[in-house]
């Protein structure tokens, strides 16, 4: 019965959100100077693109990098036009795009430096890694090996559980970049000389520390969610699975609304969960095929080899394509969570 709703909800949520966010992803590739067929229309992006096919990537790694560029593609294209209109005369929106290339830079190793940005937490750091240690943060290993251990979670359940945690460890990992992003900004800040133009930056760091605050807000409201899960295990009437729908479902209940509008906004999160699980299945999908090409590649029969390329060429490119869609989708459910919740404040 739960697999025929999930078919159901998912053939409903890509109808409904096919015209919305297909345009951006079926326009042909823009082609470069020299008449060849690029992958995005600014220049940067195709070098980072480039890089990254050189580098060894995991399949679902690069597809997911993939999707980050034509978000932030979107996103400058977006801001071009603002610019020609006389907009963001303050240069935060400017500023913000240049945060956001960097970050992915960071998050992917094309930085030019090597991570070495730890996993922060409130332990001491020279703990002795065990066995059980798998996420790198010693809060949340604690708490995992404690929920393992309790008997409270079925198998389906701990994955979900684990899921959670990943997520939790990928947000602190994504905190990192941004901090040590603005510290950067900070030492370049110290060597401006013009008085105007500082005035213009200490504005612009000022809108990274208040999304510093609000980011480690959330992170700490994370780990107190992790931290009830793991002692008292999921509830029969927890709304979401997905630790991306669940977050901003935490988001909207604090954010004021009222009970019409909470509805709403349950409905379309159903939605947006049903297209990460099947980004997720995707993800999975594109692994396996990789891992069979490789396999057939040794095997060295070329035909063999054509037709299992052409199937991995195309579960990339789909998987590209989703994962772009449930970002965007991402975005414009953050955004409208945070711009119904301001409103609410303000009256």
């Amino acid at each position: 019965m739960r697999l025929q709703c999930f078919v159901a909800v998912l053939c409903l949520s890509v109808g409904i959100n096919a015209g919305k966010y297909s345009r951006e992803v079926n326009e042909p590739k823009p082609s470069g100077s020299d008449g060849q067929a690029v992958e995005f229309r600014i220049a940067k992006l195709n070098q980072v693109w480039e890089k990254a096919k050189r580098m060894q990537l995991s399949p679902v790694r690069q597809a997911e990098l993939h999707s980050d560029l034509k978000l932030q593609e979107k996103d400058e294209l977006q801001w071009k036009k603002m610019k020609v209109e006389g907009l963001d005369e303050n240069g935060e929106k400017e500023a913000q795009l240049r945060r956001n290339f960097n970050v992915i830079l960071a998050k992917y190793g094309m930085d030019g430096k090597r991570d070495t940005r730890p996993l922060e937490s409130n332990s001491l750091k020279d703990h002795d890694t065990k066995e059980g240690d798998i996420f790198d943060d010693p809060r949340l290993d604690k708490l995992w090996n404690k929920a393992k251990s309790s008997g409270k979670f079925s198998n389906e359940e701990m994955l979900s559980l684990k899921r959670e945690f990943q997520h939790h460890k990928d947000k602190v990992h994504e905190y990192n970049i941004l901090m040590d992003t603005v510290s950067r900004t900070e030492e370049i800040h110290k060597n401006v000389i013009s008085p105007l133009e500082g005035d213009a930056k200490e504005h612009v760091l000022h809108q990274k520390h208040t999304e510093l605050k609000q980011k480690m807000r959330d992170l700490n409201q994370g780990f107190e969610r992790l931290r009830k899960l793991s002692h008292e295990g999921f509830t029969e009437d927890s709304e979401f699975r997905e630790p991306r729908v669940i977050e901003l479902w935490e988001a909207a209940k604090r954010a004021n609304l009222s009970k019409d509008e909470l509805d709403s906004l349950k409905e379309e999160l159903h939605h947006f969960e049903t297209k990460v699980e099947k980004h997720s299945h995707y993800q999975e999908q594109l692994e396996l095929s990789h891992q069979k090409l490789r396999h057939v590649e040794a095997l060295g029969d070329k035909e063999h080899i054509k037709r299992n390329q052409e199937k991995y060429n195309t579960l990339a490119e789909k998987t590209r394509e989703m994962g772009y869609k449930m970002k965007k989708h991402l975005q414009d459910l953050s955004n409208k969570i945070s711009r119904e919740g301001l409103e609410h404040n303000e009256l």
